[in-house]
């Protein structure tokens, strides 16, 4: 028996100015610098240039042109004005270029490389995507670690996008995306575990050389096996000898459990050339933020096509055709040149609102640089401080990076989760994973310390953690089990 139901939606679809904001929000200094170019080269209404006072004229034409285009931009739905009181911070704090006569010239540390997050983006560039595909791409990135791992469930994510972007999308979708990420440089990026990315970078080798062949059956079939290091169950269910064992064993020695680790390897930070997005002075223990946009232009609208459109308008009655198209085309880029103008202001404004709520959140830490100074921060936190939604935290903090007199650091590194000692003091999860760090790094290698030795010796030290947890602690630093640290 058929039955009729009526069922009411409410669907939200982003405008393509939103759209345009929440991706001049996600790119790091160095990417605005390329985007902007672009604008300028697409769009001539658009120039270089300190914007004037406009007169009573060009106001008023911009509002008959605003209502003749009647386009509905929904700008209160994603503006941060509501959250910022411009008469607070300096003009020169707003404007692209970002520094006054009496700030300090020195040029900012940039070399030719970029990091590990660029080099993802700009290899995404590259590749054939529909706008949403690009668009569900850039999500799937934001949430690669610095490890190179994609350690979100695609169903996670897929809430999240509905939730917080108000897009729609499925499982699939997304898996067809990550393919395509996992076909970046370095290989076994994206994997979503260790076993993925071991197999990613194995499968791209040939497979007509034995060892190579037999190292990939491993890793697909018995890879519990092989991180057990039961080596006879693998050698009488493949039937193979030690010999031939060894020899795959070796080739699976070659690959790189952290493919990213060649960008944010903490070791490496001397060779990881960025430029960063904030610069943060220490005068005397005041600290003094600023954003860094000095190769970003100043943008500003063209008099020679204001003026073609008011002499237009004026005799819009007797206009031609060429004439009536010419002043359709002005009104669009006009639109599109304004809508950039103020995307651009309010990604300087989101960005100094949310970095400042971060400094003054993690004072004593940006005024000592020890870590163990770090507050338990995450995302919530600094979204109810900003008003801003968490969403919007998310793409500030991800690809930025801040210097600082002991270092250049990413936005990442500030955010961790806490729990209480003894004392009922709150620490960072960052905290618990030094000390881990340091008694795996101090054990006898002929006896390593398993994961319930390690709860022991943090519960000695006032910190109350499950076995499971340390374990999970133990993981997210890619540190193995006991059994496969031990050495004979």
């Amino acid at each position: 028996m058929l039955k009729q139901r009526l069922s009411q939606k409410l669907l939200q679809k982003l405008s393509p100015q939103q759209i345009q904001m929440i991706k001049l929000l996600e790119i790091p200094t160095i990417q605005l610098e390329q985007r902007i170019k672009k604008e300028l080269e697409e769009n001539p209404v658009l120039e270089e240039g300190a914007a004037e006072k406009e007169s009573a004229d060009q106001e008023g034409l911009e509002e008959e042109i605003g209502k003749e285009n009647e386009i509905d931009t929904d700008r209160d739905e994603f503006s941060v004005e509501d959250y910022i009181n411009d008469e607070d911070i300096p003009n020169y704090r707003l404007a692209t270029k970002n520094y006054s006569k009496d700030d300090r010239k020195d040029e900012i540390p940039f070399s030719g490389g970029i990091s590990f997050h660029e080099h993802l983006e700009t290899q995404l560039g590259l590749r054939d995507l529909t706008e949403e595909q690009e668009a569900l791409a850039h999500y799937i990135l934001g949430n690669i670690d610095e490890d190179g791992y994609l350690r979100r469930k695609l169903t996670a994510i897929v809430d999240d996008l509905a939730f917080s972007m108000n897009v729609i999308t499925t499982e699939d979708k997304l898996h067809e995306i990550l393919k395509v990420i996992q076909d970046f440089d370095p290989i076994g990026v994206g994997g979503r575990d260790l076993q993925e990315c071991l197999l990613l970078q194995i499968e791209v080798k040939d497979q007509n050389v034995p060892g190579i062949a037999l190292a990939r059956k491993i890793l697909k079939y018995y890879f519990g096996e092989f991180t057990k290091k039961h080596y006879e169950k693998i050698i009488n269910r493949l039937n193979i000898t030690e010999e031939q064992l060894k020899e795959s064993l070796d080739e699976i020695l070659k690959l790189n459990p952290k493919p990213g680790s060649s960008f944010s390897d903490p070791q490496n930070k001397n060779i990881q050339h960025i430029i960063p997005d904030f610069t943060l002075d220490n005068n005397e223990g005041e600290l003094q933020m600023s954003l860094n946009a000095r190769n970003v232009p100043e943008l500003r609208i063209s008099h020679t096509y204001s003026e073609m459109l008011q002499s237009y308008s004026a005799s819009k009655n007797n206009a031609t055709r060429e004439q009536k198209n010419a002043i359709t085309f002005v009104k669009q880029k006009l639109d599109s040149a304004k809508w950039f103008i103020d995307s651009i202001r309010q990604r300087q404004n989101t960005l100094i609102l949310t970095m400042n709520a971060i400094i003054n959140y993690q004072y004593k830490y940006f005024l000592e640089g020890d870590e163990k100074l770090l507050k338990p921060m995450i995302l919530k936190d600094i979204a109810e401080i900003t008003g801003l939604d968490i969403s919007t935290i998310s793409r500030v903090a991800n690809s930025k990076y801040i210097q600082t007199h002991f270092g250049i650091l990413p936005l990442k590194y500030f955010f961790s989760e806490g729990l209480q000692t003894d004392s009922g003091e709150e620490v960072s999860t960052r905290e618990i994973k030094k000390i881990l760090e340091e008694c795996i790094a101090g054990e006898e290698k002929r006896k390593p310390l398993t994961d319930e030795c390690l709860a022991e010796i943090l519960r000695e030290k006032g910190y109350h953690i499950a076995r499971r947890t340390v374990a999970k602690y133990r993981e997210q630093l890619n540190i193995p089990v006991a059994r496969l640290r031990k050495e004979l």
